[in-house]
């Protein structure tokens, strides 16, 4: 089944609330892409001022066990029974799920040797810094490391190399973008220190 079509039936079940290990069972093989994609994602979306710190904190359980080589997802017993609120997860799908059938309509398995086991724990190293990033207290800060992320979650699923290349372009770009907000930060740093 297709990540849309998953998506789809997570917002069908009736109850209110789903165990952390039950949803990630669901995905099955796609488990690490498809959690990527759920935890980076929404960070497209206009959310509550803090948000960010929020869905930041699992992709840094998720992505360096990508990068180790870990087969599937590890979760501590805890969080794996942890209840998730169904009504505010079925919010966010129901939006998200008309552009991940847009992308799906237009991806394909190609450029496969992008992937394996350095290629996904390249994409798990690079998606191990841009959670670093996306937790960052920055104005906007978090909306290239998202895209980014979703873009190596996407490739990983659909395993296309072309959304993989995307998503090393976007981690470029990201970090660049933090390099330059740090060096501006930096020297107003020192311009407010001199001025003392």
């Amino acid at each position: 089944m297709s990540l849309s079509g998953i998506l789809r039936d997570i917002c069908d079940l009736s109850h209110e609330t789903e165990d952390f290990g039950t949803l990630i069972g669901r995905f099955g093989r796609r488990a690490f892409g498809a959690l990527l994609f759920l935890f980076a994602a929404p960070n497209l979306l206009p959310l509550p001022p803090g948000s960010s710190t929020f869905l930041g904190a699992p992709l840094l359980l998720f992505a360096p066990q990508l990068a180790l080589g870990v087969a599937s997802p590890w979760l501590p017993a805890g969080l794996r029974a942890q209840k998730l609120d169904m009504g505010v997860l079925r919010g966010a799908f129901l939006r998200l799920i008309p552009r991940v059938e847009r992308v799906e309509r237009v991806s394909a398995a190609r450029l496969t040797f992008l992937f394996g086991p350095m290629g996904d724990r390249m994409i798990g190293v690079c998606c191990t810094v841009l959670a670093f990033v996306l937790m960052l207290p920055l104005p906007l800060g978090n909306l290239l490391p998202a895209a980014a992320i979703s873009l190596f979650a996407l490739a990983l699923i659909q395993r296309d190399g072309v959304f993989a290349l995307a998503g090393y372009a976007a981690t470029a770009v990201s970090l660049g973008v933090l390099a330059l907000a740090a060096g501006v930060i930096h020297r107003l740093f020192i311009l407010a220190i001199s001025s003392l």
